[in-house]
């Protein structure tokens, strides 16, 4: 019999110690170099001109149809599906019972009865395992990240999947259909031909730039990538290896890297039962300065993300009462940290002599496990948790992603980033032995990029979040 989620977390016991001390670093982004030509050319392409994101491997594919298909989704997502139709997308965050987020992807909503989900693996199994429970006629199909799959399965999938962005993003994608783009609204899409293919384009922003996702089937791939990069010869675009991809978050002020808030809680019981050891749960990791007490000092809510703003109780979900119940209580607000250049000098110094030595600070991404938990500082106080930091020569600084106490969350306010791991570090083989030390760190807004807060549409990234 295949060991279960719960099976696994009954006999490690301290789940904080077992997730602490994993063996997976981070996520990976395979399928890509880790640089086309150099991280810092690759950063400036998003704001200077135009660059090509490959999206085709590293996520979770999920298909879901069938005429339960809507009413489940919706079911299943604090956000509302009102005026939800074809050729639309949306974020989708959904809550456990007890109103703690487990994870944010995609959901395409492609034709009647047809969605497909695209994201990191907690928010998929969740859908997958409501879908098994026989409550609405659905059908779901998984199309597993290229890590994931097997080695002879690792060069194909259903979807290819890119990304063009950045401030010449339109010029390229109009010399390749040979007319103008479409005037799509962010997150609508609409089907465009190019190359003698028929490729469907999102209007999306994920750099802090305007741009389109475009993807299709598979057999398209190299005839659309070769079109685009034909294409963008003229307007500066570049390719994007994996080793600058996640950078881009650092811009436009999206987490990647919630915990799933399922490890515990009598609301999904069900699901660790259902899921099996070996999956995306089971096998991840935290690291950073930051340990809890107990695992749920990890969970997250909506409003501490910044998607409080898309909660609407306007519809029946889950977790819908227990997010009723704090929708009014104080929470931390997502601000972005610029960390201090001396202070970040200082800890990249400590290589260069013998003795005790920082964390070190990898360019332009210094995340190394899957879910990145880091105190932030005040007064020697936690006041919050910093989820994603790393570099990006756009902005000439080491920035953080971090949710802190309200109070603290005006931009100008200096706090401290409390940087690696304490007693030495912990076992994971991505962490070498090191001393924590404080960085000094201004908080600043959310998205860090003024594209970002001034052109996407309403919700989280915007001013009027």
């Amino acid at each position: 019999m295949t060991e279960t989620l719960q099976q696994l977390l009954d006999s490690k016991g301290d789940i904080v110690d077992f997730l602490r001390n994993q063996q997976t670093g981070p996520n990976a982004y395979p399928g890509v170099p880790g640089e086309y030509s150099n991280w810092r050319d690759e950063q400036r392409s998003w704001a200077e001109s135009a660059v090509l994101f490959n999206q085709s491997f590293h996520m979770v594919d999920l298909l879901v149809t069938g005429p339960g298909a809507f009413d489940m989704l919706s079911y299943l997502a604090p956000n509302s599906f009102k005026g939800f139709v074809p050729n639309r997308a949306k974020q989708f965050a959904p809550v456990t019972p007890e109103g703690y987020v487990i994870g944010d992807v995609i959901l395409f909503y492609l034709a009647e009865e047809t969605f497909e989900l695209v994201g990191r693996a907690p928010s998929i199994e969740w859908v997958e395992y409501w879908a098994s429970t026989g409550k609405w006629d659905v059908k779901v199909e998984r199309d597993e990240r290229t890590a994931a799959r097997p080695l002879d399965q690792q060069g194909t999938r259903r979807n290819y999947r890119f990304q063009l962005q950045g401030p010449n993003a339109m010029q390229v994608l109009e010399r390749a259909m040979g007319e103008t783009p479409p005037d799509l609204k962010f997150f609508h899409m609409a089907p465009i031909t190019f190359a003698g293919v028929e490729v469907r384009a999102l209007r999306h922003g994920m750099s802090g730039q305007p741009g389109y996702e475009l993807f299709g089937p598979w057999k398209d791939y190299d005839t659309v990538r070769n079109a685009l990069i034909e294409a963008g010869r003229d307007f500066g675009l570049t390719l994007c290896g994996g080793r600058t991809y996640s950078s881009n978050a650092l811009e436009s002020g999206w987490i990647p890297s919630p915990l799933p808030a399922t490890y515990t809680g009598e609301g999904s019981r069900a699901f660790r039962e259902w899921l099996p050891a070996k999956s995306y749960e089971g096998t991840c990791s935290i690291g950073g300065s930051f340990v809890g007490d107990s695992i749920e000092d990890y969970y997250l809510t909506p409003w501490d993300l910044g998607y409080g703003i898309m909660v609407k109780f306007d519809h029946d979900f889950v977790g819908r009462e227990a997010l009723e119940r704090i929708k009014d209580q104080p929470h931390r607000r997502k601000v972005t940290l610029a960390l201090d250049n001396e202070d970040v000098a200082r800890v990249i110094s400590s290589m260069l002599q013998t003795g005790d030595k920082a964390k070190f600070l990898e360019f332009p991404m210094s995340v190394y496990a899957m879910h990145p938990y880091d105190a932030v500082l005040k007064d020697g106080r936690t006041v919050g948790i910093s989820t994603w930091i790393g570099y990006t020569v756009n902005a000439g600084r080491f920035l953080a992603l971090a949710m802190i106490d309200e109070s603290l969350a005006e931009p100008g306010t200096e706090v401290t980033l409390l940087w690696g791991e304490p007693n030495g570090g912990t076992a994971k083989p991505t962490v070498e032995r090191h001393v924590q030390t404080e960085i000094k760190a201004t908080v600043a807004p959310v998205p860090y990029s003024e594209v970002a807060r001034d052109t996407y549409a309403d919700g989280w990234r915007t001013k009027a979040a």
